[in-house]
């Protein structure tokens, strides 16, 4: 763009009518048109990508920050505005941003300023200042903080309810009521002195089907008899659906007993409720609340049923024993002290496991405080070892060569340990800089995948036992698997997960892609073995039947069973399929087949 070096300006001295000419240079505005460009290219380009946001994050969280920070330089070094309207544009940007931050609600700072206040004001700002580059500057300047003061402004007439998997603002207009509040305005208030007297169920919790998350072994495998697959003539049958609390918790189920997990205004609850009805049969409250711009409100961790008790992880570290019959506490932990730590960027996340008389939970804390063991019947700590100081993913109970062993992935890598005493039988060094969330997956008797983030992939070992010597080998790594927070399956063979946002199928024998396709968000997965079925709650709500074939990604059906987005794991029991979210949850009935379909061992012998 070629401007004149100077403009003039005629102004009156509001007096006598005189005027005098003052000469001043147009704007250079040519470099903010092209970070603001850049602006948008960082922030939607990255979904347009092989990989998407899985991969490309850092470029849409960071890059319109950056290109803010960038066109505040181009004004003070770049624009030739005079300095006077230099010093008044920065001081009059800044203390907008200021004021806006100020009157924002609280859950619109951190990624929502990233996100939306910066780059809507600062690129106001740069293309006000082009479309007025040839007025006086006091003009100029003036119309360009006002219009980029409404930019910023904007963000003070919403707040957000977290993020989507590919990070994107659950923004809403600030006034209007979230859908926990519209819960917490139908129930009658409950005196806590009332939850003393919940009424016993009188159920036996002692087998339960579905122990907690994820299920036998945290992986995800359904045993349910096979279903019908035609959801044009034979639908899933809504049973109820319920207004929930948020949370990211799952269900624990005994019989016709569900346990779970929410957030209710300031205390964090947990509940049981009647599977064949929906209706709430008792909760335990107490005084916590967890909210992170990501995740938004409430627990992070699935409660798990086992040794006739129930045990649960609150988001601020809270670990509980409860009568699963009354909700009564028998015992409780702050594992902030007992640990040594402060809450986790996103909460205590980790859902206990129930192994030798002992509930063992994950806390990250420094020395020898990272996995804990706790007594199920007095809750004394009964032994402590390091583990990591970083995970949101759950200690689990898994069978390796032939011996039990409690496994934990970590930053540091995996920790296998003897559940009665703590003793390492395995420590394999696999370090990560960024989070894990995601559970190590046992295939057949020796071998383990270590899925890990958005740019690392999934790791497969293979784990002997000779002469009471542990060895771990690795076999392979794989990039075309970054399932990032949303846990993967094994059927027959091969892995099903999320690589990037797209639903991927690997070979368990190398790692080697077989297909990708079907976006189904940051949405859960579970194996329908007996139907050969991969069952995903989809991040939008939709339950979706994919065929957990290796040859081509073959959808088979789907509905919609919730609104709102969905991160938590999806649970079926017999012919009952049971979702939930951060604001309902539901029950459907499936229908079963007589067929029953038997899933033959691979012959690689990595496969199930």
């Amino acid at each position: 763009m070629n401007e004149p070096a100077t403009a003039t300006a005629t102004v009156g001295n509001g007096t006598n009518g005189e005027s005098a000419a003052r000469t001043f240079r147009p704007l250079r505005t040519w470099p903010a048109l092209l970070l603001v460009a850049l602006m948008f290219i960082a922030r939607f380009g990255p979904a347009l990508l092989e990989g998407g946001m899985g991969v490309y994050w850092m470029i849409s969280v960071f890059g319109p920050l950056l290109c803010c920070l960038l066109v505040l330089i181009w004004w003070l070094t770049a624009s030739r505005a005079t300095w006077k309207e230099r010093l008044f544009g920065f001081l009059g940007l800044v203390g907008s941003i200021i004021l806006t931050l100020l009157l924002v609600h609280p859950t619109m700072r951190g990624p929502g300023t990233t996100y939306l206040t910066l780059p809507m004001g600062m690129s106001i700002f740069a293309l006000a200042a082009t479309a007025l580059r040839r007025q006086p500057p006091v003009r100029r300047t003036s119309l360009a903080l006002l219009l980029a003061l409404a930019g910023f402004g904007f963000s003070i007439l919403l707040r957000n309810e977290g993020m989507t998997g590919d990070y994107a603002l659950g923004a809403h207009w600030r006034w209007s009521q979230s859908p926990e509040a519209q819960m917490l305005a139908k129930r009658s208030p409950e005196p806590v002195a009332q939850q003393q007297r919940a009424p016993a169920v009188g159920r036996d919790v002692s087998n339960p089907e579905w122990a907690g998350f994820r299920g036998p072994d945290r992986r995800a495998r359904s045993q349910a008899p096979a279903i019908a697959t035609n959801w044009s003539a034979q639908p899933p049958k809504p049973l109820w659906k319920i207004p929930v609390g948020p949370a990211w918790s799952s269900f624990a189920v005994a019989r016709n007993l569900l346990f779970t997990q929410e957030q209710r205004g300031p205390r964090e609850a947990v509940v049981c409720y009647d599977a064949e009805t929906g209706r709430e049969i008792w909760s335990r409250s107490l005084e916590a609340r967890f909210d992170d711009p990501l995740g938004g409100p409430g627990p992070r961790a699935t409660p798990t049923l086992g040794e006739g008790s129930l045990f649960v992880m609150g988001a601020t570290g809270t670990f509980l024993r409860l009568n699963p019959s009354t909700g009564e506490i028998v015992w409780q932990h702050d594992l902030k002290a007992v640990a040594g730590r402060a809450v986790p960027m996103w909460g205590f996340a980790a859902s206990p496991v129930v192994a030798s008389q002992l509930a063992i939970v994950y806390a990250g804390g420094p020395g020898d405080k990272g996995l804990l063991a706790f007594d199920v019947e007095s809750g004394t700590l009964r032994w402590s070892v390091a583990a990591g100081n970083d995970s949101y993913g759950s200690p689990q109970l898994s069978t390796i060569a032939g011996k039990e062993l409690v496994l934990m992935l970590s930053n540091d890598g995996l920790l296998c340990v003897e559940p009665a005493t703590g003793k390492a039988a395995l420590s394999y060094e696999w370090k990560f800089s960024n989070y894990r969330a995601l559970q190590p997956h046992v295939v057949g008797n020796d071998t383990i995948l270590l899925p890990t983030g958005m740019t690392t992939g999934t790791r497969a070992i293979r784990v002997t036992h000779t002469n009471e010597q542990w060895m771990a080998q690795e076999l392979w790594t794989s990039r075309h698997l970054k399932p990032d927070f949303t846990d993967l399956v094994t059927y027959q063979g091969y892995a099903y997960g999320n690589d990037s946002g797209l639903l991927t199928c690997i070979d368990l024998s190398n790692g080697q892609r077989q297909w990708k396709g079907g976006r189904y968000g940051k949405g859960q997965i579970l194996l329908l073995e007996k139907s050969g079925l991969l069952l995903i709650e989809a991040e939008p709500g939709q339950v979706v039947l994919v065929r957990a074939d290796p040859k081509q990604h073959s959808e088979v059906t789907s509905f919609q069973a919730l609104e709102g987005k969905c991160w938590n794991h999806p649970v079926v029991v017999g012919d009952r399929l049971y979702v939930r979210n951060a604001q309902e949850a539901a029950c459907f009935q499936l229908t079963l087949v007589e067929t029953k379909m038997a899933a033959p061992r691979s012959a690689n012998g990595t496969g199930e």
